[in-house]
This record gives structure tokens, sequence and C-alpha cells, in this order.
């Protein structure tokens, strides 16, 4: 039977919009099971911490379980590949931090584009490194350090906790903004490059500010600048790299992240949820003792923020010669 077209065209018109209505209902629904945040660290870090600080707010915004589940191995690159992979449902978000933007030069093949195969969903937080001396170096200031490093090039000894992790590229980088010549010595992990800069196995590392407080106070460590371009509330007394080398900023960064073509409702309503916690007065304190600068704002705004950080690290990483280990 051949139908009036004015029917026609109304069915056609609800079919149409059948996978529409779908998708918001599910959208809608949304989280329906258990939310798995994956985290590219070991526990313990401050990455798992950020983690599970909004994972709780979440879990109770949602009235659904998000939980932390830590995935260390190949700078991070095991869980990003984990994310990229999942079905675009928002039951799997990823911590995203500054290891990503890394590696997206530092590898020269991953199973995943980063940029491409993960959607931007809400910035976290931002942390600034600081630039480590053992006592025995004798410079106390950073153009000091630069004028001593001039005159005994290839002398000093420059830690990381490995291959093109951010401590890596942040020395790197000051390599490259300032013509100063240093050894790389990579260790596997923060803690032991922490430990041999105590012993005066190496002279200068480029490493995490909290873990390093009560050396810098007691007088095991010099610190001579954090490397963000504002001073940290922690040691504000403590200048920045960028006072002394103009455009000089290496941070971690986090925030969340989800495989590409999630829908926008349910990425919408994760940034919402997200910016919410990082205005609560709880989470705002307890990242300021960690040293985290919230990083709120749009999955549009923190999509162009990675990118930034994915471009500038580039440059450093093809300056360095890095490989991974």
């Amino acid at each position: 039977m051949k139908l009036p077209r004015r029917q026609f065209l109304h069915l056609a018109a609800g079919a149409t919009a059948l996978p529409v209505v779908s998708r918001v209902a599910r959208a809608q629904a949304y989280p329906s099971r258990p939310v798995r945040m994956l985290v590219g660290f070991a526990a313990g870090g401050p990455a798992d911490v950020c983690a599970r600080l909004i994972s709780q707010w979440l879990t109770e915004r949602f009235g659904q379980t998000f939980v932390v589940e830590n995935r260390p191995g190949a700078g991070t690159n095991i869980a990003t590949n984990a994310v990229a992979k999942a079905p675009a449902d928002g039951h799997t978000l990823l911590l995203v931090s500054a290891a990503n933007a890394i590696n997206k030069t530092l590898y020269s093949t991953l199973n995943f584009d980063f940029l491409g195969d993960i959607a931007p969903v809400a910035g976290l937080g931002t942390e600034p490194n600081a630039v480590l001396l053992n006592p025995s170096v004798p410079a106390k200031t950073v153009p000091e350090f630069i004028a001593y490093a001039k005159v005994n090039p290839g002398k000093i000894t420059m830690a990381s906790g490995g291959n093109g992790a951010p401590s890596h590229i942040s020395g790197e980088m000051f390599k490259m903004m300032t013509g100063v010549s240093m050894v790389h010595v990579p260790y596997r992990g923060a803690a032991p490059a922490l430990t041999d800069l105590l012993a005066g196995q190496v002279q200068i590392y480029f490493g995490p500010l909290l873990p390093s407080v009560d050396h810098i106070k007691t007088g095991r460590l010099r610190v001579l600048a954090v490397t963000s371009l504002k001073r940290s509330e922690i040691l504000p007394e403590v200048p920045t790299v960028a006072e002394f080398v103009p455009g000089y900023e290496a941070i971690q960064l986090y925030g969340v992240g989800v495989p590409k073509n999630t829908p926008v409702v349910i990425i919408d309503r994760l940034n919402k949820a997200i910016n919410a916690g990082l205005a609560d007065p709880k989470i705002k304190e307890r990242l300021a003792q960690l040293g985290t600068t919230i990083l709120p704002g749009s999955p549009a705004e923190f999509g162009r923020f990675i990118s930034e950080e994915t471009e500038k690290w580039a440059k450093v990483v093809k300056f360095s010669g890095a490989r991974p280990d």
C-alpha cells in the first residue's frame, strides 16, 4: 500500500530521530554501572591522589562507583592504550598527565594517537617541579648555576625518573633555553633519583617539589627555583625559573579524558561534575596541600591546553634526542 506523502515523511523523520533519542537516553542514564578511571602510575603518587579525590567526588555526585585502576608501565602508555581501545560510553576514563603530551613525540610508534583517540573532558590541576641541587654544588641561584655549568661543561650530572620522564624533559628544556651542558643520569622512578641526589651521586634534579620539602628545610637539598610560571604556595619564597629564564615553564598536569566518540552529553555531564568538585572547599584544600593549582574549564579549554603542551614538549624532545628506555 502506498503511503500518503505526509505520513511517509513523518515516519521517515521518526526513524531518523530514533538513534539520536537512543543516544540521549543512554547519556541521561549515565553512569549505568561502575566507572573505571585508569591511572598510568603506581598507587600513592600525586597523579593517583588526584584521581582518587575526584573519583570519590564523582561517586557521591552520581551515586555510582568510580574506581581508580592503576596500570603503570611504558610511561603511562599501557593505561592510555586501554582507554583508547575501550567502548566510547563514558565508563572508562583516563587520568591524563604531562607524560601523555611528552610521549606523543617521544615514542616513534604507538598503538594509539593520544590527541586523536582520547577526547578531553576536564582539567584537574597543575604542579611545578623544583630545581634541586645537592649542597656540594656552590650555586645558590639560577644565574649562579648557569654560570657554574658553563665553566664546567659536561661535568654536572642531572638525575631524572627515567628517559622521557617529565623530570628528564624539564631538564632538557632548561638546557635548550640556557645553553648549559649536563650529563643525564636516568633512574627507574623518582624515589631512587632523589636518593642519589641526597647522597651526592648526582648534582641536580628537576624533580617533584612536595617529596623534597623536608630535605630542603633541613638543608640536605638546595632548591633554586620552581618550574611553573607562578611561585608555589608551598614555598612562596622560592623564585620561578622564568624569573631568570623568560618563558621557561615545565609543569605536571592532571586531567580526565575518555575514548573518542564518547557522546558529548556524557562528556558535558562529567565536565560539570568535575568542575563542581574543583570548587568544593575540601577538595581545594587537599589539592593545595599537594601543591596543585586547580585547572577548571570546559572540555574545549582543556583540549587546547593539552595540545599546546604536546606541541611544546615535541620541540624539547626533538632538541634532546630523547628516547624511551
